[in-house]
């Protein structure tokens, strides 16, 4: 079996796992169950499909399934958007591929304008791979300051999962480093030949000790919004709730803004650090 096989093997043993009989409305027969979730003939019988060539697409051995097929699945499996955006990646893409890597990406100058004029609250722009592109003042003070850091260490899972401030300085940690590991599950889909992107993948499996543990529930992940939480040393506990927007005319770079509620105690303590930060006139 190829690395293309195997992975597409893995990812529908665990979706597989993650579906109770209930949720799929199927009766209770009695039987013990050896595994947790559905069993292969019944995912193969939710999706109209043959025991047999379940068995080989789970063991990374049967052709491409048809667009119908494939469409079944999801709906037996459950899978949301992410999931169904990784479930075709790890179809459609060549087992084997020979090309030139990727060139380093660049922020345009109304990306880096509109970052700093957004001046009230965090913004950074991410690129493959969850590098960290650019980002404003604010952004470096309530996480890290990763202009600071050599170009290839500007990076928000390495931050996340080596850093260990971010353990002590992140709302939830747990929660926030398990869904990043999520968005470099997904992106590994879409590129499975990402030469830097193995190269992260190697050291936070090395130097992480929760890394391989959530690498091998093979969850996948699109933030778009949602909600975090920072203990900053200076001003104490900050709320925000975050948007994240593709880049219009690069969808492999991220805007991600951390928004807060007008009049708010973090937006009272952001005023403060931003204040306290600010850099003196010359």
């Amino acid at each position: 079996m190829d690395d293309r096989g195997r992975e597409l093997a893995d990812f529908l043993r665990t979706r597989r796992a993650r579906v109770t009989p209930s949720q799929a409305g199927l009766p209770d027969d009695g039987r013990a169950r050896r595994v947790p979730g559905l069993r292969r003939a019944e995912v193969a019988g939710l999706a109209g499909v043959s025991i047999e060539y379940y068995t080989r697409l789970e063991q990374g051995r049967a052709q491409n399934p048809s667009p119908e097929v494939r469409e079944a699945l999801v709906r037996a499996l459950r899978l949301d958007a992410a999931e169904r955006e990784h479930f075709t990646d790890l179809l459609d893409r060549p087992a084997r591929v020979r090309r030139a890597p990727a060139g380093p990406q660049r922020v345009r100058p109304g990306l880096h304008l509109m970052l700093q004029t957004l001046e009230h609250v965090p913004a950074f722009v991410l690129g493959r791979r969850t590098d960290v592109l650019a980002s404003n003042r604010l952004a470096r003070e309530v996480l890290t300051d990763f202009e600071a850091l050599p170009a290839p260490r500007r990076n928000l899972a390495r931050y996340y999962l080596l850093d260990p401030e971010a353990r002590s300085r992140v709302g939830d940690w747990e929660r926030i480093a398990a869904e990043t590991v999520a968005v470099l599950r997904l992106e590994a889909g879409r590129d499975a030949h990402d030469r830097r992107l193995a190269d992260l993948i190697g050291e936070l499996t090395v130097k992480s000790p929760e890394f391989s543990t959530w690498w091998n529930d093979h969850r996948v992940l699109r933030r778009t919004y949602g909600a975090k939480h920072y203990r900053h040393p200076l001003v104490g506990d900050l709320s925000f709730s975050y948007e994240s927007f593709q880049v219009p005319g690069d969808t492999d770079q991220t805007l991600c803004v951390y928004n807060v509620e007008p009049g708010s105690p973090t937006a009272r303590s952001l005023r403060l650090l931003a204040g306290w930060t600010a850099p003196q006139p010359a």
